[in-house]
């Protein structure tokens, strides 16, 4: 039996991440609960509203079961909402927000601006296959990146800013891989290693 793939649905466009696994083939399961995570080999935080994403996570008391798998060097994909959860740094954020501090990277909520600012483009994306390809990249109240770590590898810019990057096991973007058609993303976090 293959990986199984945990989405974090407690807000935010969690079904999409499930059927992009399985058009992969890839086992996916729809996470609320610490059990559920359990049965988890990678995990998908998607997007969504970060604040509220952060007090469900304290509400179902899956805070810390996701800090200690992500400590433990379990593969974690973190889209817009869930690259301000991943973050070490979140600016505009609520003051009570808490991060996962899994990739060391300064984010500003909303950094592209408002819903009615969404944008879509296509990106240069290291890594992936398919004979360089751009990747359609949409942007909906997008996390702007304002520091890099060190050890933080950008795959993709938009614009000379990072919009995709990786550190280790975590992989973050800005954009939502889910809402395009193209399926390279969310192959690459498959086969994070």
């Amino acid at each position: 039996m293959g990986e199984r793939i945990g989405v974090l649905a407690l807000q935010g466009a969690f079904r999409a991440h499930v059927d992009a696994c399985a058009e992969l083939g890839v086992d996916a399961i729809e996470v609320r609960a610490a059990e559920q995570l359990d049965g988890c080999d990678r995990l998908i935080i998607p997007g969504g509203e970060s604040t509220t994403m952060s007090m469900m996570l304290d509400r179902n008391e899956l805070r810390e079961p996701i800090a200690k798998r992500i400590a433990d060097g379990m593969p974690v994909f973190g889209t817009c909402a869930g690259m301000i959860l991943l973050a070490t740094e979140v600016s505009d954020g609520r003051n009570d927000q808490e991060s996962f501090a899994a990739i060391d990277l300064a984010v500003r909520r909303n950094g592209y601006g408002r819903q009615n600012q969404s944008f879509s483009d296509e990106l240069d994306i290291s890594g992936l296959d398919a004979g360089g390809e751009p990747f359609h990249a949409v942007f909906i109240r997008a996390p702007r990146v304002e520091r890099v770590g060190e050890a933080v590898e950008v795959l993709a810019t938009y614009r000379d800013e990072p919009v995709l990057c990786r550190e280790g096991l975590v992989l973050v973007a800005a954009f939502h891989p889910e809402l395009s058609p193209d399926r390279r993303l969310h192959r690459y976090f498959v086969d994070l290693s």
